[in-house]
């Protein structure tokens, strides 16, 4: 690996656990919402949905926590130059795997979103 791969490589890691804070940070300011939306008088169907994100939010916290941490594993190997063809492989696993939970999390950014906008309560 020549060393202006290992440092796209690695940019590309700092990147993805960037991009995954944002989201994390999004999430929890989205939960505070849901604690506020609690606290007035809301229907069945609405309580209904704020359990729902209230559970989605969680799994995806989880979920952004669990790939931050691998991503920052596989950026030490990176650094470590271990393995050239497996770096490339994994590299390309975990672009995979971020692109998967990103677009996971757009939707539940969109579905909350549109559950706030139609909701009676602000």
């Amino acid at each position: 690996m020549v060393t202006t791969d290992i440092s796209q490589l690695s940019t590309e890691c700092t990147e993805w656990r960037q991009i995954l804070r944002n989201y994390r940070d999004e999430f929890r300011s989205c939960e505070s919402a849901l604690l506020e939306m609690c606290k007035k008088s809301l229907s069945r169907d609405h309580l209904t949905q704020v359990e729902h994100f209230q559970n989605q939010f969680d799994i995806q916290l989880k979920n952004i926590h669990d790939l931050k941490q691998t991503i920052k594993t596989h950026e030490k190997k990176v650094q470590l130059e271990t393995s050239g063809e497996e770096v490339y492989a994994a590299h390309e696993n975990l672009l995979n795997e971020f692109l998967g939970l990103e677009n996971t999390l757009q939707e539940l950014r969109e579905e909350f979103r549109n559950f706030i906008n139609n909701t009676s309560c602000p």
